[in-house]
């Protein structure tokens, strides 16, 4: 029998109201078999245990993951209608909610008009996995299905012990939270409404980043990826126009980053969520005025600030706060400054390849966003896609 999983500090921001599920819509030209699908999902739930898990309570500060005997939910359907990259994601998946008592995976298959063509929604609580989880899961899936081996996970969350100290008598306010954490404690989370979200995808072609990137090289002597200037562009173009801020107020731009590849001895197989929040800020004034290189130069190092004394610090600040103000501070705990701030999430590197099942790999996408003044980078042939969550105003 698995024993019960307790919960890491960073996966408790990912619980409870606005916590982000990672849901994504595949769309596949050929028709997927689901009763295969099916059997190979059964087969390596095994090894996957949390995505059978139930939040369940243990204290007033931690809750775990109770392993189900339950399968993983898994429904099968037709639609009158053929699959469109503008459809809402809702028309093929319910994404999940993370709280006691509900299930944290959720997968559709939904098959398109005529003999060919299929959708594959998959939704799974964040508090579960982080992007490389989710994908480690997903290609492990379609790995079984071909009859191919994968690298199974590791679960046990005593990984994160050593790179935590406990220190009971350093209170923790907003500033540790935000210079510690790269996060930010505000008012309770309120419920996701997606109806006031407006989503614009757009393309960055290669062309323009390259181009940034060279005039980086050339005039600051420094190193930046097609992410940083992406995600310069974005704070630059869109946060102005979303905040009420005054010019000489600070204003800040969060991107996750994964700590798999950083923390010593952790391990790169670990199947949960495994995100710090490197954090920048600037007034609103210097952000108009700035250049998109030297935005990026800012993205960059604080995201070179990434080191192994601050992601331990950023993991025991977390875990300290709810120690001391108990679970329900949690959902006080924002991904993004709550009016001055946007949060960016690079996918670059989603492997859209491995996603083969047998019929072929994915043509196309959907994913879903319940947070406004939030992107999402993808890849795409002609350089990167983009998914801006705009607010209604």
């Amino acid at each position: 029998m698995t024993s019960n999983i307790p919960l890491s500090p960073v996966e408790y921001i990912f619980t409870g109201v606005r916590s982000q599920p990672i849901t994504l819509a595949f769309y596949y030209p050929e028709k997927i078999d689901d009763t295969l699908l099916k059997a190979k999902l059964d087969t390596i739930s095994e090894q996957f245990s949390p995505l059978r898990s139930k939040l369940k309570s243990v204290s007033g500060t931690n809750l775990e993951l109770e392993i189900t005997h339950d399968e993983i939910p898994f429904e099968v359907s037709k639609s009158s209608k053929k699959f469109d990259g503008n459809d809402p994601i809702t028309d093929y998946i319910e994404p999940v909610k993370t709280f006691e008592n509900e299930p944290l995976t959720r997968i559709t298959i939904t098959h398109t008009p005529g003999r060919t063509g299929s959708v594959l929604a998959v939704s799974i609580s964040h508090a579960l996995v982080d992007g490389f989880s989710f994908f480690h899961f997903l290609s492990s899936w379609a790995r079984a299905t071909r009859n191919e081996r994968y690298l199974p996970p590791h679960i046990p969350r005593d990984v994160f012990t050593p790179y935590l100290r406990n220190d009971v008598h350093n209170k923790i306010d907003q500033t540790q939270i935000v210079e510690s954490a790269g996060l930010f404690l505000d008012s309770k989370r309120e419920p996701a409404n997606t109806d006031l979200i407006r989503t614009e995808r757009r393309i960055i072609q290669n062309d323009l980043i390259q181009k940034t990137i060279d005039e980086i090289k050339h005039s600051h002597d420094i190193n930046v990826s097609k992410n940083d200037i992406v995600t310069a562009l974005l704070w630059k173009e869109y946060l102005p126009r979303w905040t009420d801020a005054h010019d000489d107020d600070s204003v800040f731009i969060t991107c996750p980053f994964d700590f798999r590849r950083v923390l010593s001895g952790f391990p790169k197989n670990y199947f949960g969520c495994a995100l710090a929040f490197a954090t920048a800020k600037t007034s609103l004034n210097q952000l108009k005025r700035s250049s998109i290189g030297d935005i990026a130069v800012l993205i960059k190092k604080a995201v070179n600030d990434m080191k192994e004394e601050h992601l331990q610090r950023s993991l025991t600040t977390l875990e300290n706060f709810r120690q001391q103000y108990g679970l329900e501070a949690t959902e006080r705990i924002h991904l993004r400054h709550p009016r001055n701030g946007m949060i960016v999430t690079n996918l670059s590197r989603m492997p859209l390849q491995e996603l083969d099942f047998g019929s072929g790999s994915p043509e196309s996408f959907i994913a879903y966003n319940e947070i406004e003044q939030s992107a999402a980078i993808f890849p795409h042939p002609d350089g990167l896609e983009v998914y801006v969550a705009h607010p209604l105003q």
